[in-house]
């Protein structure tokens, strides 16, 4: 049975780290995360991600679970207003003009990993036959399940579910804003090529690793993933998937600034 968090411990700590970190005192405010850490090991707060985002420390392989699932949850219900209206996110549509634009679809099974509230899901409904969301965060996927548009709903880290699945295969698997909250990369291409139809189609927004940025990938300075163009593309090789094209987007906007990245369309050989 896990041991029971001190709250009070870890709100202190956690508030000190934040001060420490926006006053600039970079060492402390590390130490601070670190105490974080020592008080909640599974890292609700993403304490290791900002670690990370403060050039220090071992980049993690993708964000904790538990941060992941908190963050989204807490944020449910303004989740869309947030994201598209003031955040100018506008992805899934960029996703359903692509497709229109190389004629590709209809499609008869789509799984869309991360679908949150069903955004991406709104914007595909009439180009998919069935179609199944899957999202960490429960209270994303209740107001998704209110709006009807899943023919089915899982609450489920994305590459658990890939790795579980045995169910048919899909032809398009959409995973847009996913990849800002994973690192490495292999696991969830290696679980979308598992789970797609030969053919079938694998399309998911990134943001941008800096050109002059060596890293295969980084936690950003707003605590988001960036990945290099260049990792991307051999991921995808060493997975089985040929790339249709990787247009660069603006994903969202930042403090005012835009975040560049690509929306990138791969079809699994074969």
């Amino acid at each position: 049975m896990a041991e029971k968090i001190d709250e009070d411990a870890l709100a202190e700590a956690y508030n000190r780290a934040l001060a420490l970190e926006k006053a600039g005192d970079v060492d402390a405010a590390v130490k601070a995360y670190e105490d974080v850490l020592a008080i909640d090991p599974d890292d609700h707060g993403g304490a290791a991600v900002r670690i990370a985002s403060m050039g220090r420390g071992e980049t993690p392989a993708k964000a904790p679970d538990a941060y992941v699932e908190t963050l989204f949850d807490q944020h449910a219900e303004v989740f869309e207003d947030v994201l598209v209206e003031q955040l100018g996110y506008h992805v899934p549509m960029m996703v359903r003009q692509r497709l229109q634009e190389l004629k590709l679809g209809p499609f008869k099974r789509l799984l869309d990993l991360g679908c949150g509230t069903g955004l991406t899901g709104g914007t595909l409904r009439d180009l998919c036959e069935d179609m199944t969301g899957i999202d960490l965060s429960e209270n994303m996927v209740e107001i998704a399940h209110e709006k009807d548009l899943y023919e089915t709903l899982f609450v489920a880290e994305a590459e658990d579910f890939l790795e579980d699945n045995d169910e048919d295969a899909f032809d398009l698997i959409t995973a847009t804003d996913v990849l800002p909250y994973l690192g490495a990369l292999e696991p969830l291409f290696f679980g979308a090529a598992e789970n797609l139809a030969p053919r079938g189609l694998f399309i998911f927004s990134s943001e941008s690793l800096p050109a002059a940025d060596t890293r295969p990938y980084a936690v950003g300075p707003h605590q988001r993933f960036l990945h290099a163009d260049t990792y991307i593309r051999d991921r995808l090789t060493a997975t089985g998937f040929e790339l249709v094209e990787m247009t660069e987007i603006n994903v969202r906007m930042q403090e005012g600034e835009p975040s560049p990245g690509h929306l990138v369309i791969a079809r699994l050989a074969g």
